[in-house]
């Protein structure tokens, strides 16, 4: 780990050195001014060199990954036991004034329930106790607000919170929200749901909410700070639109202002052997931690499958089936969600790429995922440093089996990359500068840097790999074979350089690659897009 570290340390030293002295201190401002794109500069291609010697430098223990069977049926089970046994208390009244729901009256969105309930907007409340939906049922007492429309099956009309000491159970039951009415689920203190399903649901049509457009109105769940929540061997479907903490299934800290005054932890949450589909995002979170998303299925869901963000930690994302997300990616981490495991994994058949860590996610581990048959990486790093990708299958995606860009010190370590649209590993410098991103707050180094060791990369149409002009790039042990382009196998740029040494290194010696800057040396650089 020793050489690891160096290099950090060199590709430091190296942009203090290139970048001019304004530059960085527009980067580093803090005064509430706006902070510019870093500049677009790095090492020019005779500013390297090349060394060869031995791998054992690279080596790497296999990560340590937490232990899923954790996260079961009976864990979940005991944890309900552990609730503690008291009387149910529903009532219906205003929402006005109810931590849960703040944020759908506030800043005019209580219009939104005004026109759907005729009336100031009410809620169910599940106050205290452990409550189950009988209980609710019972207590509410009115058809106009929830109706039992089978055996076991029951419709709301109303909004409905969990208040914060309180525990509302569904078990082997079905609960549809109507659209028409406004109904959605904010949970405040724990819910358990087991064996069930919950449905967005489209009264005119007696049917589910399926999507129509962005905008419209449907049905969501939403999990706040402090909350547990527990969906287990459960169906959750047509729920979520584009508003805030309303995309479908969410967990979520209040707002700076608001736990400044409630004190909240961070949400939790564990969904196991569950299925989730047509939601607007399968799942997001806004700095939660200790969440569990194992054993589940995501499928067919519209903008993202599985999507924890802003300042998260420490989340669980393993043995996952996510398919057919229509828009864009099928599991995504944004903006420094770090600490944190994607493990065991299949995602195929996204409207882009299977697995993306994006905006500054760090300290991460994606291992011994599957990803293949999407419409753009296997798996995509963007702007996201120090991240391990170990033995994961990339085939067959569009456009790169994995592409690393704007990412220092990336380790990727025993992949197999094959018969994918362009590269199998593609390290890409990107400036984005001319975007409406806030460098402030997304913050990034115009750097790509990473050791590539082990794995199979082969038959991709545009190569094995290849790199904009890094910080370094250290290659050993990987086997490439099957060219299908017609000049067989070949690199590019600072790779194409040394292509002779490489190959000398890497099949006739067995040795390692270390390609470096030897001098300072600033320069623009550009290559083409794929």
């Amino acid at each position: 780990m020793k050489i690891l570290e160096t290099r950090w340390a060199f590709c430091l030293l190296t942009t203090v050195l290139i970048l001019p002295l304004n530059a960085l201190a527009a980067a580093s401002a803090d005064d509430g001014n706006v902070v510019n794109a870093p500049p677009a500069i790095a090492p020019l291609e005779e500013d390297y060199g090349i060394e060869i010697k031995s791998g054992e430098e690279l080596y790497l223990p296999e990560p340590e990954i937490p232990d899923v069977s954790g996260y079961s049926r009976d864990a979940i089970e005991a944890k309900l036991a552990g609730r503690q046994d008291s009387a149910p208390n529903v009532t219906v009244e205003r929402m006005g004034g109810v931590s849960a729901l703040g944020d759908f009256v506030d800043e005019g969105r209580a219009r939104e329930w005004v026109i759907r309930q005729f009336s100031h907007p009410q809620a169910i409340m599940v106050n205290s106790g452990k409550v189950t939906l009988e209980d609710v049922y019972r207590q509410v007492n009115d058809r106009r607000y929830m109706e039992q429309v089978g055996d076991g099956t029951y419709i709301i009309r109303l909004p409905l919170a969990v208040k914060q000491e309180a525990t509302l159970v569904l078990r082997d039951e079905t609960l549809r929200l109507s659209e028409e009415r406004g109904s959605f689920i904010a949970n405040d203190g724990w819910l358990f749901a087991i064996d069930s399903k919950i449905i967005g649901w489209r009264e005119e049509a007696n049917g589910p909410a399926t999507f129509q457009k962005k905008s419209n109105f449907r049905p969501f769940y939403v999990g706040w700070g402090g909350s547990e929540n527990f969906i287990l061997g459960t169906t959750m479907a047509n729920l979520g639109y584009l508003q805030s903490k309303s995309y479908g299934f969410t967990v979520a800290q209040y707002s700076e202002y608001d736990n400044a005054r409630l004190q909240r932890s961070a949400p939790h949450a564990w969904l196991v052997e569950s299925t989730f589909e047509d939601l607007y995002y399968g799942f997001y979170c806004y700095e939660a931690e200790d969440v569990a998303i194992v054993d589940n299925v995501y499928r067919d869901n519209i903008v993202y499958g599985i999507d924890p963000h802003d300042y998260s930690s420490r989340l669980l994302i393993a043995n996952n089936e996510v398919y057919g997300t229509r828009e864009k990616h099928g599991i995504i981490i944004s903006r420094e969600v770090n600490n944190s495991w994607i493990v065991g994994n299949r995602s195929y058949d996204n409207g882009l790429s299977g697995i993306v860590l994006d905006r500054q996610s760090s300290n991460n581990v994606v291992a011994n995922n599957v990803s293949y048959d999407n419409q753009g990486d296997g798996i995509g790093l963007y702007e996201s440093p120090d991240n391990l990708l170990w033995g994961n299958r990339l085939m067959n995606n569009l456009r790169n089996g994995i592409r690393v860009r704007n990412s220092s010190n990336v380790n990727v370590y025993h992949n197999v990359a094959v018969l994918n649209g362009t590269w199998g590993i593609y390290g890409q410098l990107k400036d984005l500068s001319a975007t409406d991103r806030n460098f402030k707050e997304d913050f990034y180094s115009y750097e790509v840097s990473m050791n590539v060791v082990g794995g199979e990369l082969a038959s991709n149409a545009s190569g094995p790999l290849s790199t904009d002009n890094p910080a370094y790039i250290a290659i050993y042990d990987v086997g490439m074979r099957f060219p299908r382009s017609d000049v067989g196998i070949h690199f590019e740029g600072v790779l194409g350089k040394y292509q002779m040494q490489i190959f000398d290194a890497l099949r006739n010696q067995g040795r390692a690659v270390f390609i470096e800057p030897t001098a300072v040396v600033s320069g623009q650089v550009t290559q083409a897009e794929n």
